[in-house]
């Protein structure tokens, strides 16, 4: 439940755009390590190959040279033509080729290279050793064009060979680099489809919240309200589906509620109309038959049966105001304290007439509220309670604050309420099975404790009937409300 609770629709966006980021993220920094790595072995080859030509260069060079020198000194083999320096020349540069080739041997050349290095050394040794051995015996061991031959067709192999081997080093570094660039298309792609899936997988799923929203939205308009709504998805989306759920229960039991009041009302009014028609029937009769009419009594009675219809109309104005939203500057701080004992002040005379004592616990509470709605709850419900309380009976009374809540509590030692009545008393026209002690010819209509409802719904508060305290078997209602209600 957590996890389902963490996956809100930010995050999702977030999570969304994170998946369509990392996998472009990882693509680029492997492309730029790729490229770093061959970027490296690309200038480390250059290098390698460079060093390399230009030493095999200076070989051949050398190599060239010495033989000129070789020659050379074999044309001046007799020793009264050859100068001194000669062979010191000579020696010069057959060290700067020894030189070379070291130097070339240095650079790692792979070993094909390095045996055809030493091949052609072992021949300048051949050369240079019949040179030498000439100046002794005047006689060479082999044709010394025979050698310069060898020693030419080394060089030469020498320098074929080593660009066969440069070239063999370029194509395996330009497979290197197309080798690279396939396998960053190919993870590339599987990235990009990995986002896409990841994406498409979103993208299914918000979609299948929105439409079971509009789905059920379009069910509350267009009035069916018995299937229960439930969203699916992410946790703002399930959110806004649970308060769809919320109001199509309030709808349900508006239209419940709304069809009680109907049946209620219809039941309130048939019967004072009922006798007004009866009473009228009997006068019209009494004046065609010319009979004598009691008339004071059928007037009492057609006159009971209009003030109830007027109670009905003035109570159903009232309520029906009710359902208007109140004027939000009407709201001010409110001292319960001082209201409470406004409104016992008032009923003084009916507790007085019924000889009802009044046991009070009042702390000083302020809050915000509207003070006419919080004036008509108390009355309401004091007036319940002197109704349904028997003679020398008692009022018990309490007021206090609740934690961040103003709690009120009125309890009577009336006949009191059943368990299945509770539920039932806030309906408008209802009226409970058992009836008041000093039940009046003219009861009301029973919007009283609807409207003390209604009251306490625009406090954001709470109004029930709870069971009665140990020893008693009254009536107890708690109404609850919030010290500061939000606007």
């Amino acid at each position: 439940m957590k996890f389902k609770n963490l996956l809100s629709l930010k995050s999702l966006i977030v999570l969304g755009f994170s998946t369509a980021i990392i996998p472009l993220f990882l693509g680029v920094m492997y492309a730029a390590y790729g490229l770093q790595e061959t970027s490296a072995l690309g200038r480390t080859i250059n290098s390698q190959v460079f060093e390399q030509t230009k030493t095999i260069h200076l070989v051949l060079q050398k190599a060239s040279d010495i033989e000129r020198k070789a020659r050379l000194f074999v044309l001046l083999s007799d020793p009264a033509l050859r100068q001194p320096y000669e062979r010191e020349s000579y020696e010069l540069v057959r060290t700067s080729f020894k030189q070379a080739l070291s130097d070339l041997l240095k650079l790692h050349v792979d070993n094909k290279i390095a045996l055809l290095v030493n091949e052609l050394s072992e021949k300048e040794n051949l050369i240079y050793q019949q040179i030498i051995g000439s100046e002794i015996d005047n006689a060479f061991e082999l044709p010394i064009d025979e050698a310069f031959l060898g020693f030419r067709e080394s060089s030469n192999t020498l320098s074929k060979e080593f660009e066969d081997h440069v070239e063999h080093t370029f194509n395996e570094l330009r497979q290197l680099s197309e080798s690279l660039e396939q396998g960053l298309l190919i993870k590339g792609a599987i990235l990009l489809l990995i986002s896409c899936l990841f994406v498409l997988a979103l993208l299914t799923v918000l979609s299948r919240s929105f439409r079971q929203l509009d789905s059920s939205i379009r069910r509350l308009g267009s009035g069916e309200l018995q299937e229960p709504i439930e969203v699916t998805g992410p946790a703002d989306l399930r959110y806004l589906g649970e308060r769809l759920e919320w109001l199509r229960t309030h709808l349900k039991a508006l239209e419940t509620s709304k069809q009680q009041l109907m049946q209620n009302l219809a039941r309130e009014i048939e019967q004072p109309l009922l006798a007004l028609q009866n009473n009228n029937e009997w006068l019209f009769n009494a004046s065609a038959s010319g009979l004598k009419s009691p008339t004071p009594d059928i007037a009492k009675e057609m006159n009971l049966s209009i003030e109830k219809l007027k109670t009905i109309s003035e109570q159903l104005s009232k309520y029906s105001q009710l359902h208007a939203a109140p004027v939000l500057d009407q709201k001010q701080q409110v001292d319960m304290q001082a209201l409470l004992e406004s409104v016992i002040d008032d009923f003084h005379d009916a507790l007085a007439a019924k000889s009802i004592s009044l046991k009070k616990l009042i702390k000083p509470i302020n809050m915000q509220g509207f003070p006419e709605q919080l004036r008509g709850l108390l009355e309401q419900l004091l007036s319940n309670a002197i109704k349904f309380s028997p003679a020398v009976g008692e009022i018990r009374l309490m007021l206090r604050e609740a934690g961040d809540q103003m709690e009120l509590e009125i309890e009577d030692d009336g006949p009191g309420l059943d368990s299945e009545e509770r539920s039932h008393v806030f309906e408008p026209f209802y009226r409970g099975s058992s009836p008041s002690p000093t039940e009046a010819p003219n009861p009301s209509p029973g919007l009283g404790l609807a409207m003390v409802q209604e009251y306490v719904s625009y406090h954001q508060g709470k109004v029930e009937f709870i069971d009665p305290r140990q020893d008693q078997q009254g009536a107890r209602v708690r109404v609850q409300i919030p010290l500061d209600i939000e606007d």
